[in-house]
């Protein structure tokens, strides 16, 4: 066996002892299933209901090629939010929002959760429920489940499509989404499922696929559940000083707005969404491009989603939907390409950071680093790598 192979054996040998999820992912599928089936069994599921949910189920090579592939998150937030927030949205989300304004005054009353929000989600996720995914939901969740990268993930979420099939809200067989198993209009996994959804038309069922009222209350409730606070901003596009302290932002640091105002951090319009909360200033592409007060609310949309790019864009969407001027891009530095983003997070590494993975991708854990080393070196610390930094590392 290779060494590099051993390596990994041995980790991940090492880390099943700590998380069970580990310890079957990999090796015969077959296998895998079979002991899927025989857990699902000692947890009290019957074996004729077991049976069938895991009769069709297949391995998707589809499902690992699409988790391997995430490129477009590489692509820096300016050229990211053009891309998907095009006129076509805006005109939709102001047309649905009218459409089921009675609908999101409930969630705004009962969720706390604002409609752009919303809106924005149910934009970038599907299209306003016009693109849900083809990917067979069960194979997806157990190739998942049986990858190793992530199991811990993916293994409960098989278990809980397993409790929606019981319950006559899933069909192993036919029932489609996302290749990372969720489901519906703003694609929700079924856990999330069994624990927020709601029935927001009254017909007495949970349908994410077919019902607006039912996939936007239970995103909502999701979104609550998930520690959002009621009538709280989210992001705020601010203008900053030439002189601020660049090491002070980023989302490690924050201040209470008004002591960013003081500072010189002002808004780009209007008045500052909420000067009493820790806010963090927010630079996606450095003290030459947008800047932003990020509020405890924008770190909820991590739960929904992992990219600091996709995050950005969804929250700034949201708060053009609600009537926010269009972002002021400034005069950035150029991006780094892929490889000279992968040689920065190989030399970062090297000097003992934790970058997440060398993935070309300027992730939360690659922006400290950078913004440490930024310091170190004497440049402007704000958190966007330069060929100047790769040059000096």
């Amino acid at each position: 066996m290779p060494l590099v192979n051993r390596l990994i054996a041995v980790a991940l040998l090492s880390a099943a002892s700590v998380n069970p999820a580990l310890a079957d992912c990999g090796g015969d599928f077959g296998q895998f299933v079979r002991g899927l089936k025989s857990e699902a069994r000692e947890n009290g599921h019957a074996r004729a209901s077991v049976d069938r949910f895991f009769a069709s189920v297949r391995q998707d090579p589809k499902v690992i090629r699409r988790d391997r592939a995430q490129g477009i998150f590489q692509i820096p937030f300016t050229d990211f939010s053009r891309r998907l927030i095009s006129q076509n949205r805006i005109q939709n989300g102001a047309r649905n929002a009218q459409k089921w304004d009675a609908v999101f005054d409930r969630i705004e009353r009962d969720f706390g959760v604002s409609r752009g929000v919303l809106l924005a989600f149910w934009a970038f996720e599907t299209d306003f429920g016009a693109v849900q995914g083809d990917f067979n939901t069960v194979n997806a969740l157990v190739t998942l489940a049986h990858d190793c990268r992530r199991p811990e993930l993916f293994r409960p979420q098989v278990f809980a499509a397993l409790e929606l099939f019981e319950s006559g809200d899933l069909d192993p067989a036919t029932t489609t989404g996302a290749w990372a198993g969720e489901i519906g209009m703003v694609q929700m996994l079924p856990g999330d499922i069994i624990e927020n959804g709601v029935d927001g038309d009254g017909d007495g069922r949970v349908r994410l696929k077919t019902s607006a009222p039912d996939a936007l209350m239970s995103g909502g409730n999701l979104l609550r559940d998930l520690g959002w606070q009621a009538g709280e901003p989210w992001l705020q596009e601010v203008s900053v000083p030439a002189n601020l302290e660049w090491s002070q932002t980023g989302l490690q640091n924050t201040k209470r707005a008004s002591e960013w105002a003081r500072l010189g951090v002002k808004p780009r319009s209007g008045r500052l969404a909420g000067p009493n909360l820790q806010a963090s200033v927010l630079l996606p592409q450095g003290r030459n491009g947008p800047a932003f007060l990020a509020y405890p609310n924008y770190t909820v949309f991590f739960e929904w989603n992992k990219s600091f790019v996709y995050v950005t864009t969804a929250a700034y969407f949201a708060t053009r939907l609600e009537g926010a001027p269009v972002f002021d891009a400034g005069d950035p530095s150029p991006p780094l390409d892929e490889a000279q983003m992968k040689s920065l997070q190989q030399k970062l590494t090297a000097r003992g950071h934790d970058v997440g993975g060398i993935d070309g991708i300027l992730g939360a854990k690659t922006r400290q680093a950078v913004q440490k080393e930024q310091a170190r070196l004497g440049l402007p610390a704000d958190a966007w790598p330069t060929r100047e930094l790769l040059s000096r590392l």
